[in-house]
């Protein structure tokens, strides 16, 4: 439990870092190019389609994952852990342990996230400081609570489904805005809650049936 504390107390800090550094890139991107929200309008309708035409995978091998082999070619690797270090000797030699590559691998995930969450609070306010702070909110959230998260996530069938539905409608929203239609953003929330609930209310209607049958 240590061990896990301490990697997400460092990804975090890392990924409140580089979000920062994205968000004010974008910022400055969106404001001296306003075409780059096609861009990012082309970012999210991709991802909604991969979301929805994503099949349901066996679990996957970590050791095989691209982001973990990506990572492991930066620095070498124990086999082993050594507590809650972050570097151990082998044969004499400073290594990096298993924990420091998942801290890497985090910050490299975050980054990949950070390429559709960014994208997505832009289509609904240009105001860096909103968009800086509901995704650090989002990222504190999720430390306290990734357990429930993740469990969630895997109990809501439909749930990955809304998330690729609101990210769609976010992206051609950013089309439409660049067009010269706008969506408010009051109406823009209430498509995104309307979804995400919807979503939510299927996939536990659904268990409902198949806890009944």
């Amino acid at each position: 439990m240590s061990q896990q504390q301490k990697v997400l107390g460092y990804g975090i800090g890392g990924a409140m870092a580089m979000r920062a550094a994205m968000i004010v890139a974008g910022y400055e991107a969106i404001t001296n190019f306003k075409p780059i929200l096609l861009v990012f309008a082309g970012i999210l309708i991709f991802s909604s389609y991969k979301l929805i035409a994503e099949e349901e995978e066996e679990e996957e091998d970590m050791s095989q994952n691209a982001i973990v082999k990506f990572a492991s070619s930066l620095v070498p690797v124990s086999d082993e852990y050594d507590g809650d270090n972050f570097f151990t000797l082998v044969d004499g030699v400073k290594t990096a342990t298993p924990l420091l590559l998942c801290l890497v691998v985090i910050e490299l995930s975050d980054v990949v996230f950070a390429v559709d969450s960014i994208p997505a609070v832009f289509g609904v306010t240009q105001d860096p400081l909103i968009v800086y702070s509901s995704n650090i909110f989002a990222i504190l959230g999720l430390r306290s609570l990734y357990a429930f998260v993740a469990t969630m996530v895997a109990e809501l069938e439909y749930l990955q489904t809304a998330v690729a539905a609101v990210l769609g409608f976010v992206g051609l929203k950013m089309v439409a805005d660049f067009g010269g239609v706008h969506v408010s953003t009051t109406a823009s929330l209430a498509v995104v809650v309307g979804m995400l609930g919807a979503g939510v209310a299927l996939s536990l209607a659904k268990k409902g049936d198949d806890d009944e049958a």
